[in-house]
């Protein structure tokens, strides 16, 4: 059976939380592979509206299995709390329907509490972090002192641990102007929430490897997109982790070999929370329209998103980077009544023309995009689930973008609905 990894193509937000719902009905484990709450889900399913951010999205599915795997940093009481939110929306969460991995790392407040003071006291380049800890939480992974799920089951190691991560946190609040961390109340409140997260716990690697082996389908779910990637985002305005789709193997404990499909999810048009570059943006009123027509606010921050024309060149270098087999188009919709359209094709910098983002950050913030135009469409496209319900200039749009990118579109979607979409190639085809 096939296997699918799920990953944004752009900064984020493109959708991908509609898409994973809606692919996870042919799936059988819907596993999460990297991030933090800092990415948000929203999903639209028969009215009901449900706003995600550490669970995976198939947890509104049925007869699922949904993991949270090792490359993800889990903060416990925040998790405890969307699982209460969720619940009261009607969706049944038992250990038989979620699990986490043993060795996930955990964010504890005085991750957040970090993140929050250097961002503040940051008068060189802000980065625009949400400020809820996932940054430091990597570094401590990296580090060496992190706690992990499994040292919640053990009172002498979760004692080892968090005097280890204090040792190096307390030198940095110090330095902050921040008070110690209060050490007995931090591991009171460990030992109370444990019992909550340890029912969940399990050995996700050994799980995925089991169900790979009976035939089962697996959706590997990212967060974030592939231009917020540490390695090949637009450092250093980018996430803690890696975001592409080699994560998910690394992130599950699952061989690369398992990997089927890649599917990216590419809005057809760009957007972007927080500080960077960004070649395509919009300060007019086409901006402003595509903001408003896309109800683009972050369902984590709240942040209104910065808005601009499709950059065809960025796709294409994120596609190449995460190998993806077929792309999903979302949002056409919000392009409806546009007179004239433009697609960026490439970039003039310093005289030259550029096909692709360089790595440079003073660079990338002198890109001037290259763009073509191509006319609009006055029709409706909200709501299609066929190409027969879509203009001829939709469909022209849509065929430049695969053009431009070098990567065919398996998905198109019209709405936020779960039903209103387009399949041409079914991603979990053997």
């Amino acid at each position: 059976m096939a296997n699918v990894v799920v990953v944004g193509a752009q900064w984020g937000d493109e959708g991908k939380g509609k898409i994973v719902d809606w692919l996870s009905e042919r799936a059988d484990v819907i596993a999460r592979f990297q991030g933090g709450h800092n990415a948000g889900h929203t999903l639209v399913v028969g009215g009901e509206v449900y706003k995600l951010h550490a669970l995976p999205s198939g947890v509104v599915r049925r007869g699922k299995l949904s993991v949270i795997g090792n490359g993800v940093v889990l903060d416990p009481w925040h998790l405890a709390r969307e699982i209460a939110s969720i619940r009261e929306q009607g969706v049944e969460i038992t250990p038989e329907t979620l699990m986490i991995a043993e060795n996930t790392p955990l964010i504890l407040p005085f991750h957040g509490e970090l993140d929050r003071a250097r961002e503040e006291q940051n008068s060189v380049a802000k980065i625009g972090t949400t400020g809820r800890g996932i940054g430091p939480a990597y570094e401590d992974k990296v580090g060496r002192r992190v706690i992990r799920v499994s040292d919640l089951s053990d009172d002498r190691t979760l004692e080892v641990r968090v005097d280890r991560a204090l040792v190096h946190h307390n030198a940095l609040r110090a330095g902050l102007g921040l008070e110690p961390v209060d050490r007995d109340a931090l591991i009171a409140d460990l030992r109370a929430i444990a019992p909550e997260i340890l029912q969940y716990a399990a050995p996700v690697w050994k799980v995925l490897n089991e169900k790979r082996r009976a035939g089962r389908r697996i959706l590997f779910e990212g967060a974030q997109g592939a231009l917020l990637d540490i390695d090949f985002g637009t450092y250093p305005y980018v996430t803690s982790s890696n975001v592409i789709a080699g994560q998910a193997a690394t992130g599950t404990g699952i061989g690369p070999s398992a990997i089927d499909f890649v599917l990216g999810i590419v809005k057809a048009y760009t957007t972007r929370v927080g500080e960077g570059p960004f070649p395509t943006e919009l300060d007019d009123a086409d901006g402003q329209r595509l903001g408003e027509r896309g109800h683009e606010f972050g369902t984590t921050t709240g942040r209104k998103r910065r808005c601009g024309w499709f950059d065809a060149c960025l796709v294409r270098q994120s596609c190449a980077i995460s190998g993806v087999t077929g792309i999903a188009l979302t949002k056409l919709d919000v392009l409806d009544g546009f007179e004239t359209l433009k697609i960026c094709t490439g970039y003039e910098l310093d005289g030259e023309r550029m096909d692709h983002l360089p790595t440079a950050a003073d660079s990338q913030a002198r890109c001037t995009p290259i763009y073509e135009e191509m006319p609009g469409w006055s029709q409706s496209t909200e709501g299609a689930r066929s190409w027969a319900d879509l203009p001829a200039e939709a469909i022209k749009y849509v065929r430049r973008v695969e053009e431009l990118i070098e990567c065919p579109v398996a998905l198109l979607s019209t709405s936020p609905e779960r039903d209103d979409t387009i399949l041409v190639t079914d991603p979990f085809a053997d």
